[in-house]
C-alpha cells in the first residue's frame, strides 16, 4: 500500500513513524491509530516530581527499584534497565561475542533493530520464516538455517504471543547456541507458565511510547539468569567503568606518577573513582543508561501492569468475539498454553475468501469507516541496504505474504472506549460488506 508522504505528518518530526501515524488528508477518524501504549496519571506524575528532587538523576535508587520489580515479576534472577531495547540488544550481542561473519538465526518479521544490533558487530543475520499462523519464528525453518557459523538465535515474540521456545532451546542445546529473546512487544507475557525474558539466555524488554509499558517514550530492560552474563552486562552498559581498581596490588604507578602504595585504609578518592578494561578483553563499553526519572515512571508503570494487561486483553478478545464467522478474515490467534499480551492486534486478509486485496480492505476501512490500520513489519531483508548486501529478495515467502498481502495491525491500546471497540469491529464488517457488494456488481 503506497503512502502520500505529503500527508504524513510523522515524516515531518525528526522521529518519523517512531513518533507519530498522524496524517492531514482530510480523512475523518472514528479510531486513529494511537502513540501512546499506555496509562499515565498522577501517580506518574508524582513519581517524576519526587525524581527530580534526588541528588542523582541518573542509575540511582529508583532505576535499581525499577529493575528489582522487574525481575521479581517476570521471575528472572538479574534485570538490568538501559536506554531502549535497541541498546540493550547491542549490549547482549557483544555480551554473545558475536564477530564479523557470525551467523545469526532470526525473523525478517520485526522491527528493523533486531537485525541492525547483529550487523553493528559484524555478524550475518540469517533469516528464517515465520508461522502462518502465530506470525512468529517457525523453530522448523530456525533448524533448517543452522550451520557451522551459526553462533545465535535471536527470537521476537511478535504482537505479544511468544515464541514456541521449547524447540528453539532444544537447538540451541543440540548446536551450542546462545539465544536472545526481543522481548519488545512482550512484557509479562507467558509460554507454558514462563514469563518471555525468562527462558533464553537474555531477554531485552522496550519502553517506548508504543509498548504495553513506556517510561517515559524510551526505555528498556535486560533479563538473565547467568551470574556471568549480569557481569558483562553492567560493565557493557555503562562505559566499562563498573569495575574498582584490582586492590590486590602494593602501587599504583603510571608513567613517572606514583600515585599511591596499598595502605589501610586508602582514601576514598585513590587510586581513582574507577578503572576501564574492555569485556573479556574485545568489547569496550556504551552509554546506555537510564536516568531516574524514566525508572521512577517504570516503578509505577510495573504497579499497573496486570490492569495494563488484563485491558489489552479484554479489548482484543471483546474484537476476537465481534469478528468471529466474518469470512475473508482471520482474529488473533491464542494459542492453549500461551498468554498473549496483546501489544499488536493483527487482522489478516484471505483475499480469495474476501474477493478483495489487503490494500483495498485497509483503503475502505480508513477512509470511509474512519478507522485507521498500519502495517507490521515489512521483511528486513527487503530494506536497501540489505539488497546491497545481496541478500535473497525471494527468501521466507511466509513473511512476504504477510506483510504484502494479509496483515494489517488495529488500533491497539488500553485506552480504547467502548464506543472505539464498536467502531472497529463495526467498521470492519462494514468493509467488508462493501468490498464483497462492489466485487459482485464488477
Amino acid at each position: 500500500m503506497s503512502i502520500d508522504k505529503k500527508h504524513f505528518t510523522g515524516g515531518e518530526s525528526e522521529g518519523g513513524i517512531t513518533s507519530s501515524y498522524a496524517t492531514d488528508d482530510g480523512v475523518k477518524l472514528k479510531v486513529p491509530y494511537a502513540f501512546m501504549g499506555s496509562i499515565y496519571d498522577d501517580a506518574e506524575r508524582q513519581a517524576v516530581l519526587a525524581a527530580m528532587e534526588q541528588d542523582s538523576l541518573t542509575m540511582g535508587p529508583k532505576t535499581q527499584e525499577f529493575q528489582n520489580k522487574f525481575a521479581a515479576y517476570h521471575k528472572v534472577k538479574h534485570a538490568f534497565a538501559c536506554s531502549n531495547c535497541t541498546t540493550g540488544m547491542h549490549v547482549c550481542t557483544q555480551l554473545f561475542d558475536i564477530a564479523p561473519g557470525d551467523e545469526v538465526i532470526t525473523t525478517p518479521n520485526t522491527f528493523w533493530a533486531t537485525s541492525l544490533v547483529i550487523l553493528k558487530e559484524g555478524g550475518v543475520p540469517v533469516y528464517a520464516d515465520i508461522d502462518p499462523r502465530t506470525y512468529n519464528i517457525d523453530p522448523a525453518d530456525v533448524a533448517k538455517k543452522i550451520t557451522k557459523k551459526t553462533k545465535a538465535i535471536y527470537v521476537v515474540h511478535y504482537a505479544g504471543l511468544m515464541v514456541d521456545m521449547d524447540p528453539i532451546m532444544e537447538l540451541a542445546e543440540k548446536h551450542g547456541l546462545k539465544v536472545l529473546e526481543d522481548c519488545a512487544h512482550a512484557t509479562g507475557a507467558k509460554y507454558k507458565g514462563r514469563y518471555a525474558g525468562s527462558i533464553g539466555d537474555v531477554g531485552v524488554f522496550s519502553f517506548h511510547s508504543l509498548k504495553n509499558i513506556s517510561t517515559c517514550g524510551e526505555g528498556g530492560m535486560i533479563t538473565t539468569a547467568c551470574d556471568e552474563y549480569a557481569k558483562g552486562i553492567q560493565n557493557l552498559r555503562c562505559m566499562n567503568n563498573t569495575q574498582p581498581w584490582d586492590q590486590s596490588v602494593n602501587e599504583w604507578k603510571f608513567g613517572d606518577h606514583i600515585v599511591c602504595k596499598k595502605e589501610s585504609p586508602l582514601d576514598y578518592w585513590l587510586p581513582a573513582h574507577f578503572d576501564v578494561i574492555p569485556w573479556n578483553g574485545r568489547h569496550w563499553g556504551n552509554n546506555y543508561r537510564m536516568n531516574e526519572i524514566q525508572a521512577a515512571v517504570g516503578c509505577c508503570q510495573m504497579d499497573k501492569l496486570d490492569m495494563l494487561t488484563a485491558k489489552r486483553q479484554e479489548i482484543g478478545r471483546k474484537i476476537n468475539a465481534g469478528l468471529a464467522g466474518v469470512e475473508g478474515i482471520e482474529t488473533v490467534y491464542e494459542p492453549e498454553g500461551y498468554e498473549h499480551v496483546y501489544h499488536l492486534y493483527t487482522l489478516c486478509v484471505d483475499e480469495k475468501k474476501l474477493g478483495a486485496s489487503r490494500d483495498d480492505f485497509m483503503r475502505v476501512l480508513y477512509q470511509e469507516e474512519g478507522v485507521q490500520g498500519i502495517l507490521h513489519y515489512q521483511p528486513s531483508f527487503h530494506f536497501t541496504g540489505m539488497q546491497r548486501l545481496g541478500y535473497d529478495q525471494n527468501q521466507c515467502p511466509i513473511a512476504s505474504e504477510f506483510f504484502y498481502k494479509r496483515e494489517t495491525n488495529l488500533p491497539m491500546h488500553p485506552r480504547l472506549t467502548e464506543q472505539e471497540i464498536e467502531d472497529m469491529i463495526n467498521g470492519i464488517k462494514n468493509t467488508v460488506a462493501k468490498l464483497r457488494k462492489r466485487n459482485c456488481k464488477a
